[in-house]
């Protein structure tokens, strides 16, 4: 449990920006023994073996290919970006009465802004330069305290403990020197040993300097930056890894940018990106249009995003119903509106697959007055349509800077992920299955 831990631990810290997540399960496939394939070569696929590719280098899929007859597909989803402020590289530090120089940042996603105040923040992400042999991406992160965003003194505003309301412009654009002080480009150019006139563009964010933590009497909490998502990406990429799916079954692990703001992208669970690499693989094994459509129907998606976990403090807020509880074990999330895809169906098969592995299953369903949030599934449904299920972790204070969920929870995920992609689930007829 402990290794389950502080390999989870470690994916946090290397996971800056979502280009460096991407970068960290690379890392993790190639020492796996699959190989990478460019989306702008041509690929030849060869039966039984194990590859992946990126999109933008912010999305990643990896997938095993199947050594029988293609019979369907078992796949998971989930995301690599978490709510931040992107840096506006091209506009000039802002230098005021204060002496002090500021980057100008803009919001991405729907954080809790309040939770980036007065805390040491840094900067990472993804540069281009311009080098001999052409245009090149390079990933960077400044490992250092960097810039803040201060508060303003509650003796200039006595009502900030009553009703703070934070403009984004004028309240949340980070400090980073004083009067003098190098631009960031330049900063950027030392970094990766170019000039500025060599940095020709960048995707870069704020990233909080805080390290994943264990807390709590028992160390029974994790506290760490960008646990939702790459709690579930991790435990659902665990799973793939540890097993082999049935013979005739196309295993593939997603993990998708830009789901805080709606997935829209040509890196995002809406693009072509996942039905792109299925059609491939289709070409590879010589899948006829038959072939094709009885395998999506006996198929199989997981999309994995964090749950929301019954908080202390506001009990009344969450579902009496269903109250998911911190270290309860994996969580199926239901809504009515079909913001979430689990059905009956799909969730009885998730909870048979966690009863073999001796995993506790909690449902979430929103307060009937609360309307919630979505996640990939229900996008992904628009591209591929396969039965699906949408699960995630319990935790608390989603969207924060800084995020808590269970310890002994990730576990739980990966022990789920296993038995999902390792046990032969047959379509006998449309709302009939046999599981082995």
């Amino acid at each position: 449990m402990r290794h389950t831990i502080d390999d989870l631990m470690n994916f946090l810290e290397e996971s800056h920006s979502p280009f460096h997540s991407v970068a960290s399960a690379r890392a993790r496939l190639d020492e796996a023994g699959f190989q990478s394939l460019e989306e702008c070569g041509v690929w030849a696929l060869k039966a039984g073996k194990n590859y992946y590719t990126t999109r933008n280098q912010s999305s990643i899929i990896a997938f095993r290919m199947p050594s029988a007859p293609l019979t369907g597909w078992r796949m998971t989803a989930s995301h690599s970006d978490s709510p931040s402020y992107r840096i506006k590289l091209e506009a000039q530090p802002d230098k005021n009465a204060s002496g002090l120089t500021r980057v100008w940042v803009e919001g991405y996603g729907g954080m809790i802004a309040g939770s980036w105040l007065d805390r040491p923040l840094s900067a990472a992400g993804r540069v281009l330069v311009d080098a001999e042999d052409g245009l090149q991406s390079r990933l960077v992160y400044f490992d250092r305290d960097l810039l803040v965003i201060p508060s303003l003194a509650i003796h200039m505003d006595r009502t900030i403990n009553s009703s703070r309301e934070l403009n984004p412009k004028r309240d949340m654009q980070p400090i980073f020197g004083g009067e003098g002080c190098p631009d960031l480009k330049k900063l950027l150019a030392e970094e990766l040993g170019v000039t500025p006139e060599q940095i020709l563009g960048a995707d870069l964010t704020l990233c909080p300097r805080q390290k994943p933590v264990l807390l709590g009497a028992e160390q029974e909490f994790i506290c760490s930056p960008r646990l939702d998502d790459l709690e579930c990406a991790w435990g659902t990429f665990q799973g793939f890894l540890d097993v082999l799916p049935p013979a005739g079954v196309a295993a593939v692990w997603c993990m998708f940018d830009n789901e805080e703001v709606g997935s829209g992208t040509r890196q995002g669970a809406v693009s072509t990106f996942l039905p792109d690499v299925m059609a491939r693989m289709e070409s590879a094994l010589s899948v006829s249009p038959e072939q094709h459509y009885a395998a999506l129907a006996n198929s199989l998606l997981m999309s994995a995003d964090n749950a929301h976990a019954i908080h202390p403090n506001y009990a009344d807020k969450a579902d009496p119903v269903s109250p998911v509880k911190v270290n309860g074990g994996i969580v199926l999330k239901y809504n009515a509106s079909q913001k979430y895809t689990t059905t009956a169906l799909t969730g009885t098969l998730l909870t048979q697959l966690c009863k073999r592995a001796d995993v506790p299953v909690q449902v979430f369903t929103n307060r009937a007055d609360m309307p919630g949030g979505s996640t990939l599934g229900n996008l992904l449904s628009a591209q591929v349509s396969v039965p699906m299920m949408d699960v995630g972790l319990p935790q608390l204070a989603m969207h924060a800077c800084v995020e808590t969920a269970g310890s002994k929870d990730p576990d739980y995920l990966f022990r789920a992920s296993r038995s999902f992609y390792e046990a032969e689930i047959t379509c006998i007829a449309d709302g009939s299955y046999r599981v082995n």
